[in-house]
């Protein structure tokens, strides 16, 4: 049976810092670019950011359980997210982990290892995705790395890009070379005034620099390290039209700067931590709300990853998803359930934890760590 967590379930963040929007939505294109900048490309009116609703008359609030018409059932176990701390280089507006360079939260000997327990407990698992914050700052993620690919899994390493040019990370970029990991790199624009808004300043410098020592590894270029890069809107908008907007990154990118890449995913702002205070600030918390469920599209269920993804935090408790995970929603039987409990027979019999804040996976094409579900 699936449980559902109190509607709606959100927590509140540290007040995030004022941003811009992207060029990368036609419905925020800036009036007027400052010089040099890489022309801008305008997307067909089928690819514009959805803007938030204003009707004070919007239609009555239906929870999630409601609107998939019941609960949502487990497929195999494919996915293991690994969450290995909240310590990270930089700090994000749009952040759900509220990581940073003072966040202290680092993953365990302890609980790394019993991560590693569940690559040979699960014959269905493909993949190993390894996150933060910064993940690569964990003392084991090369090691969570290796055994994984001893193993011949997919391993994917969500990487923020300026992390490779940080000292002590020199031979990082080699690292994930040698072992064929797949980054998934975060750069929410091909203009370095929207980048730096949202990441910080310096920040779109820095990742034209990683993602070009990348490329020069094979990265985007030799068909056997994949290098995907990740959009996320600025403001309260459902990202555009996956596949335009990836057109318009690789011509943006390989015309201004020699980058190549093999995939955009887009991904929707979820309403936790910095971007719900943002809301909140902002006053379009109820209004993001309303555009998330009024846009819950039922053909994304089948693909939704908290049915096939089972994610580990730095202090090795276990959740449904890395959203469920920054909002506390630990799968539970009798009690919280660390990662070394979890068997094949017990994770076909867990239910599956959902609220408010599910809305964003299903709004429009959908959302997942892998970009758009439809």
């Amino acid at each position: 049976m699936a449980s559902t967590a109190p509607d709606p379930v959100h927590r509140r963040g540290p007040e995030a810092v004022s941003s811009q929007p992207q060029c990368c939505e036609c419905a925020h294109l800036p009036a007027r670019l400052p010089p040099g900048s890489p022309p801008q490309i305008r997307l067909e009116p089928k690819s514009e950011a959805i803007p938030v609703p204003t009707d004070s008359k919007a239609p009555a609030r239906i929870t999630f359980r409601d609107a998939v018409g019941g609960e949502l059932m487990r497929s195999p176990l494919e996915i293991l997210q690994i969450n290995v701390g909240k310590l990270c280089n930089q700090t994000c507006v749009h952040c759900h982990v509220n990581a940073g360079p003072n966040r202290s939260e680092q993953m365990t000997e302890e609980a790394a290892e019993a991560a590693l327990g569940v690559l040979d407990r699960f014959p269905t698992l493909t993949t190993v995705d390894v996150t933060g914050g910064a993940p690569e700052m964990s003392p084991w993620f090369r090691r969570i790395v290796t055994e994984a690919r001893k193993r011949d899994l997919t391993v994917i390493d969500r990487c923020n890009l300026t992390i490779l040019l940080q000292p002590g990370h020199e031979d990082l970029a080699q690292f994930l070379a040698d072992q064929r990991v797949t980054v998934v790199a975060s750069l929410p624009c091909y203009s370095k005034e929207n980048v730096d808004a949202q990441r910080g300043d310096g920040v779109f410098q820095a990742s034209i620099e990683a993602l070009r020592l990348l490329n020069s590894l094979g990265y985007g270029r030799d068909g056997e390290r994949h290098l995907d890069l990740v959009f996320n809107p600025v403001g309260a908008s459902l990202p555009p039209a996956q596949g335009p907007l990836e057109a318009a990154y690789k011509e943006q990118l390989a015309e201004h700067f020699d980058i190549t890449f093999d995939h955009l995913y887009t991904i929707t702002n979820m309403i936790i931590a910095r971007f719900e205070s943002f809301l909140r600030r902002t006053g379009e918390l109820e209004g993001y709300e309303r555009l998330l469920e009024g846009s819950f599209n039922p053909a994304t269920i089948p693909q939704l990853m908290c049915r096939n993804t089972l994610s580990v935090s730095w202090d090795g408790y276990v959740y449904d998803c890395d959203f469920n995970q920054m909002l506390d929603l630990r799968l539970e039987n009798g009690s919280a359930l660390r990662v070394g409990d979890v068997t094949p027979e017990l994770w076909d019999s867990l239910g599956i934890i959902t609220g408010r804040h599910c809305f964003g996976c299903t709004a429009g094409a959908g959302s997942s760590c892998s970009g758009a579900l439809t």
